[in-house]
C-alpha cells in the first residue's frame, strides 16, 4: 500500500502562540473528518506536502504544522521559548484554535517523542498514535546520534566530526552548538550543512555517501540549529521520563513502525517501548533504516492509518 494521491489544503492559516512565535499550520482532507495531527520530526525538520498522503483523504481532516521555529513557522530558526513544554502546549492551542474534541497523533523520530510527551500530558485529547523511528530523547540516544553512527556510517561521521577542529571533537555536542547559534551566517550556515548533512547520509538503508561537501540552505540551518538547542538541553524531557509514564497511556490504541536497520533512532529504542506498552501494534520493517520515505515504512504507516479507522 503506497501513499495517497497528493491533495491540497481546504485551509491555511498562522497561528500566535505566543512568546513572539506565529505557527504555520494547514487542513486537508475531509473538514467532517478525523481529526488527525502531524508532527514533524527533527526538531526543527518543519513539513512538506508529501505529510499529507499517509492519510485516506476521505476519512481524515488532516492537521499539519510547522513547529516554533521550523518551516512556515515564524520567526525562522528561532531557539526563543522553544522546549518540549511550549511544542507541547502549541499542539493544545492548535487543537483549541480548530475547534477539535480530540485527535490521533501521528508523529516519527522527534515527532514520535512529541506525540508521546502530548499523550501522556493529554491522554483525554488524543485517539490514539501512530509513530514511527522510536526516539525517547536519553542520553543514551543523544551520545549514539553523535558518536555511535560511525560504527556504520564512518564516513559520514568523519565528515561530521572533521568540520570541528581536533581540539574541540572530544565534545562534538558544545562545538557544533556553539558554532549553530553563533549570529554570524559565514559560522551557523556551514556548520549547518555539516550537521544535516551527516543526519541526512545516514537515514536511508541504501546510503550513497556523497563526496561533494554538503550544501547550506535554510532547512538545514533549522534542522541543525534547533535540533542542537534541544539536544544540549537533554530535550527538556526526563531521561526515562516517557517510559516511566506509558503506564497512563496503555488504554489508547498505538501502532509503531520501526525500520530493522534505523540508524538514526536505532530499534533497541522501539523495543523498550514495546516491552513497556506491549499492547502496541508492533510492525518491523525488515529492510528499512529510518527514513519515513522508503518504501517499506510509507507502506506500513499507510497501513496504520487505515488500520486506525476501526480503533478510534
Amino acid at each position: 500500500m503506497d501513499l495517497y494521491p497528493k491533495i491540497e489544503p481546504y485551509d491555511r492559516g498562522m497561528l500566535d502562540v505566543g512568546d513572539g512565535h506565529q505557527l504555520y499550520y494547514e487542513q486537508s482532507g475531509n473538514p467532517s473528518g478525523v481529526p488527525v495531527v502531524f508532527l514533524h520530526g527533527g526538531p526543527g525538520a518543519g513539513s512538506n506536502p508529501a505529510h499529507r498522503r499517509f492519510f485516506d483523504p476521505e476519512f481524515y481532516r488532516i492537521v499539519i504544522f510547522d513547529q516554533r521555529g521550523a518551516g512556515r513557522s515564524r520567526p525562522f530558526a528561532s531557539l526563543e521559548c522553544n522546549t518540549t513544554d511550549h511544542l507541547v502546549g502549541d499542539i493544545e492551542l492548535l487543537r483549541q484554535h480548530l475547534n477539535i474534541h480530540s485527535w490521533l497523533a501521528f508523529g516519527g523520530s522527534w515527532g514520535s517523542t512529541l506525540a508521546l510527551v502530548y499523550a501522556l500530558r493529554h491522554a483525554d485529547r488524543c485517539l490514539g498514535l501512530v509513530l514511527r523511528g522510536i526516539f525517547l530523547g536519553s542520553k543514551a540516544e543523544l551520545d549514539w546520534f553523535l558518536y555511535g553512527m560511525r560504527v556504520v556510517f564512518p564516513e559520514a561521521w568523519r565528515r561530521f566530526s572533521e568540520f570541528i577542529p581536533a581540539a574541540e571533537q572530544g565534545d562534538l555536542m558544545s562545538a557544533y552548538h556553539a558554532r549553530l547559534v553563533d549570529p554570524s551566517p559565514d559560522v551557523h550556515m556551514p556548520a549547518a550543512a555539516y550537521w544535516a548533512g551527516y543526519e541526512t547520509s545516514c537515514s536511508n538503508l541504501l546510503a550513497s555517501p556523497s563526496e561533494v561537501p554538503p550544501q547550506a540552505s535554510s532547512g538545514a540551518l533549522s534542522l541543525a540549529r534547533i535540533e542542537a538547542h534541544y539536544f544540549v538541553n537533554g530535550v527538556f524531557i526526563g531521561d526515562s521520563e516517557i517510559l516511566d509514564g506509558v503506564a497512563s497511556i496503555r488504554h489508547l490504541p498505538a501502532v509503531v513502525v520501526q525500520g530493522r536497520y534505523d540508524m538514526v533512532c536505532p530499534i533497541k529504542t522501539a523495543d523498550a517501548l514495546v516491552r513497556a506498552w506491549p499492547e502496541i501494534d508492533y510492525r518491523i520493517v525488515p529492510d528499512a533504516g529510518h527514513s519515513a520515505m522508503e518504501p517499506g515504512i510509507r507502506s506500513q504507516l499507510v497501513r496504520a492509518t487505515e488500520s486506525m479507522k476501526d480503533l478510534i
